[in-house]
């Protein structure tokens, strides 16, 4: 068990060739799209859902942050159809991977900074030095803003990184214990048993609360230089 407990993390090739492109872009099969006047049940909740969420994340933006609208909506759908296909048995999850979560976290963070330094040149500038600061603190505590503000994108990336992944080798332990316990006491099997039920709902659950939140902390930033 302990040899096969990181394997899942492993990207998958095909004949030596990573296939981990094509395994990205299976989420999108999910989300059909229709051109019919009514539209099945299926599309008119993925619309509801897309139409509550827009609203309630974009809703604190201006006009010059709302042109970010479709795209944080693509982010959250692809992250949180992402985590869910990763609870499939047998099935890899690209969210686990740190260099993917850093590839989608430092370009969009990096556009929201730079809108801010275009648009709002002296509230992003005044973020470096608190007013009032003393002077012998100066130096000091832009270094430490500087930090603060570069430390972001990696804060996104390892957040969801940690908890997607934490989940996996949790689900993995305990039903490693599950099965090696059921030679040795029924009831106890049974016990861990259903607490594998109880994390497999957690991890439902959490999967979709880490697509709100990396898109909600960019929605943040964007709503701070726009």
């Amino acid at each position: 068990m302990n040899e096969n407990l990181f394997s899942s993390f492993i990207t998958p090739t095909m004949m030596g060739l990573p296939i981990v492109t094509l395994i990205i872009m299976f989420p999108s099969i999910l989300f059909p799209s229709t051109n019919r006047l009514i539209s099945n049940r299926l599309i008119s909740i993925q619309r509801w859902l897309l139409h509550l969420t827009s609203k309630q994340m974009m809703m604190i933006h201006n006009n010059s942050g709302q042109k970010w609208t479709l795209m944080l909506m693509s982010l959250i759908m692809f992250i949180g159809s992402t985590n869910l296909l990763g609870l499939l048995p047998h099935s890899f999850t690209p969210t686990t991977q740190l260099s993917m979560n850093l590839g989608m976290a430092i370009p969009l963070w990096t556009g929201t900074v730079i809108l801010g330094f275009r648009y709002k040149t002296k509230a992003s500038l005044a973020h470096f030095l608190p007013q009032g600061t003393p002077i012998p603190l100066i130096p000091m505590l832009i270094i430490i803003e500087t930090i603060s503000l570069l430390i972001q994108p990696v804060a996104l990336a390892v957040r969801l990184t940690a908890n997607i992944t934490a989940g996996h080798l949790l689900i993995h332990l305990i039903g490693g214990a599950t099965l090696a316990l059921l030679n040795i006491s029924m009831l106890t099997s049974l016990i861990t048993f259903i607490i594998l039920i109880l994390l497999t709902i957690l991890e439902f659950a959490v999967a979709l609360i880490q697509a709100y939140v990396f898109t909600l902390l960019l929605s943040l930033y964007l709503h701070d230089n726009t």
